[in-house]
């Protein structure tokens, strides 16, 4: 029998078992992650693990992550927070060290800007997926572009991106069998959500979508800052994943809407 099709444990099928990693990559981004830390230091829901990748910074970041660890130890909601700091290869790089270095059952990269919606947030998260009849594959955040049953699928991503990376929770022992793809500068998250969910697909595993807005996300990111190059990556992803014919009517189909619109 799969590893997959054995019904989860006890542990893993109560919300209080359901540890959860949070991973924030972070650079020289002392400007930004004290409102990450804050939003995650928040979190009413007491099994997060925070993975803190900084990748050798020489700003104040360090600084206010400590700050935010001494405060965790004596909260009232005690999280896990580990934080590893020394050069890396780039974003993604420091994303695969998150995905090995995890200990939670599902995984969420929440960059240095981002913030959780609500401090329930991970509570909603957690329960979305103890109440599924499989541990899901991925929980995920609303979304008003999805299939013709309300339900998000590997298939959905023909349409672009739907669901924001920092709303797209994965389990962790699915991402650790397919890292991100750092021939992709931009936008080897796309791919990854892609083939997380392609797994998933072949193992019969649900995704579920807990009905809940998961992150108010900044906007300004690397891949906004390289449009073009990111497009570009993205057509060749979709070539690759729906085939090339697929992926040039869906980009005319864009067009044509654009134009309607």
């Amino acid at each position: 029998m799969e590893e997959n099709s054995v019904p989860p444990s006890a542990a893993q099928t109560t919300e209080e078992g359901l540890k959860i990693t949070v991973a924030t990559v972070t650079w020289n981004a002392g400007a930004l992650i004290e409102r990450t830390i804050e939003s995650v230091e928040q979190q009413t829901y007491a099994h997060v693990e925070h993975l803190i990748i900084d990748g050798n910074s020489h700003d104040n970041t360090l600084e206010l992550v400590h700050h935010y660890q001494e405060r965790n130890s004596h909260a009232a909601v005690r999280h896990e927070i580990v934080c590893i700091s020394e050069p890396d290869e780039g974003l993604y790089d420091a994303m695969n060290k998150a995905i090995d270095m995890a200990t939670g059952r599902y995984i969420l990269f929440l960059n240095a800007g981002d913030t959780f919606h609500a401090a329930n947030t991970l509570e909603l998260v957690a329960q979305a997926a103890v109440k599924a009849p499989k541990l899901p594959a991925v929980v995920y955040g609303d979304t008003n572009l999805v299939d013709a049953d309300g339900n998000l699928n590997w298939r959905s991503f023909k349409n672009g991106m739907l669901v924001c990376h920092q709303a797209f929770f994965a389990r962790t022992d699915l991402a650790r069998r397919m890292h991100y793809n750092r021939k992709y500068r931009f936008s080897a998250d796309f791919d990854w959500c892609i083939r997380i969910m392609r797994e998933a697909s072949r193992k019969a595993l649900p995704l579920v979508n807990a009905h809940t807005i998961i992150a108010d996300y900044l906007n300004e990111g690397m891949t906004t800052r390289n449009h073009k190059a990111s497009l570009r990556e993205r057509f060749h992803i979709m070539s690759h994943h729906y085939g090339l014919l697929s992926t040039l009517g869906y980009h005319a189909w864009f067009v044509l809407r654009s134009i309607i619109k």
